[in-house]
């Protein structure tokens, strides 16, 4: 008994150095400010969509966030993670038992007598196993963040799908604008074509400048479905996110007039605080340490307690007795061909993977953060050198108009300076929703207002 106290005790010495928590949690470099700076910044709030000033376009992303199928699938897993670390907890406490047996039988007495007997024994049973290694309290710490884990993934699923539905709705408004586009240029259009067709007819002009009107308004004409399609495209995606069958889906305020939200304000080193799937990241690392630690304590002898009280109620005999039992078991490893050692392997290669894809995962929260600076920067220079393309565009179309009406040039000038104009307009179309969704964007990176709950 001595022998074995010595070799437990030296083995709960060499478990003393087993990795607990954090302490063994690889940090990543965290660089001082972001590359890009805008300017005005203000705090992201929790609902950052409202900034946008379009009451449709938060109630989707509220009706999203409330009957999205991922974020209830997000959900069912958090409960299920619940249960789970529920489970592992239990071990910590002892486990009671009740338990009845009875018996009838019929036997033969020496003397040649049958005998019929009943037996009853109600058995009440008690175990706990000494978690003198700490074996159990790491299967919970794991199981715990395994929870903390799962709740920081539900609300990263939130987080995307509240900034999928605000671009989907941006970009559904973008495709409206270039529809309004096409059809306003359809109109233009067709009143040059009748206006070619009259000047061929009386023989002002040849046929050539009818067909060439007509050439180009076929050309304005044909991208009418393409953009259709992906307005209905676009609306069954965001039916989908809303938890809905394909739908219209309703429009609040045009594209020109949404509000551009100011830039989330934010160090790199609050990033490692604001963005749930760091948290999930970081939660899995401490689960993976708990595991590691867990799996090396099977080295360590395993100590249970049991106990048991009853009563034994014969037929034979007039008074019941009494029986009870009390015991203790050392189960120590001596030869397991390698067993132990690999599930500690297995264990501390996971442990290392968790922290690689923590690494990754801090390292591509700041990259697309710089990135969706850098895209707000840019699409902002774009609009501006749009908006002076399209103003000297739009001049130039007017010259060339006044020109072809005094005969001064061929409609060929004037058919140039349409199609211009008319790129410009997409493109500034295109560029102010680009603005936006890298704001949308740019919000998600930025955490989406989420705070890491206290531990």
């Amino acid at each position: 008994m001595k022998v074995l106290l010595v070799l437990l005790a030296a083995a709960l010495s060499a478990c003393s150095h087993a990795p607990r928590g954090h302490e063994a949690r690889d940090e990543a470099r965290v660089p001082l400010a972001w590359r890009t700076t805008l300017e005005p910044q203000a705090p992201l709030p929790h609902d950052w969509w409202a900034g946008f000033g379009d009451p449709v376009l938060t109630g989707l992303v509220e009706t999203a966030l409330a009957q999205n199928l991922d974020i209830a699938t997000a959900m069912a897993r958090v409960r299920e993670a619940r249960a789970q670390e529920a489970q592992a907890r239990s071990q910590l406490f002892p486990s009671l038992d009740l338990a009845l047996n009875a018996q009838r039988a019929r036997t033969l007495s020496p003397f040649g007598e049958p005998t019929t007997t009943t037996t009853r024994q109600p058995v009440f049973q008690a175990a706990y196993e000494v978690d003198l290694s700490g074996r159990v309290a790491d299967q919970v710490a794991a199981a715990r963040a395994g929870t903390e884990a799962g709740e920081a993934a539900s609300e990263a699923a939130a987080l995307s799908v509240a900034a999928a539905t605000a671009s989907g709705y941006i970009t559904l408004l973008s495709l409206d604008s270039r529809l309004a586009i096409l059809e306003a240029t359809l109109v233009a259009r067709r009143e040059a074509v009748g206006m070619a067709r009259e000047r061929a007819e009386v023989g002002y002009t040849s046929d050539l400048e009818w067909r060439q009107a007509q050439a180009e308004y076929e050309s304005a004409a044909q991208q009418v479905p393409q953009v259709q399609l992906g307005i209905e495209r676009q609306e069954h995606a965001l039916a989908l996110l809303i938890g809905r069958a394909p739908q219209d889906i309703p429009r609040g305020l045009p594209l020109a007039r949404l509000a551009a939200p100011p830039v989330p304000a934010g160090l790199p080193s609050e990033l490692l605080r604001r963005r749930p799937d760091i948290a999930q990241a970081e939660r899995t690392l401490a689960g993976a340490d708990a595991t590691l630690a867990g799996a090396r304590a099977q080295f360590l002898p395993q100590v249970r307690l049991t106990a048991s009280a009853g009563q034994l109620l014969v037929s034979s005999i007039p008074d019941p007795v009494r029986v009870w039992a009390i015991g203790a078991s050392v189960l120590a490893p001596i030869f397991d061909a390698g067993r132990i050692q690999s599930q500690v392997d297995t264990a501390s290669a996971r442990r290392e993977q968790a922290a690689l894809a923590y690494q990754r995962t801090v390292l591509t929260a700041f990259r697309e953060v710089e990135d969706n600076l850098s895209a707000v920067t840019r699409t902002r220079q774009q609009r501006a050198h749009l908006l002076a393309q399209h103003a000297a565009l739009l001049e130039a179309l007017r010259h060339a108009s006044h020109r072809y009406s005094a005969g001064y040039s061929s409609y060929l000038e004037q058919l140039d300076a349409q199609r211009g104009v008319l790129s410009a307009d997409l493109a500034l179309a295109q560029v102010a929703a680009d603005e936006l969704n890298a704001l949308v964007a740019l919000s998600q990176a930025m955490g989406g207002g989420w705070v890491a709950p206290p531990r």
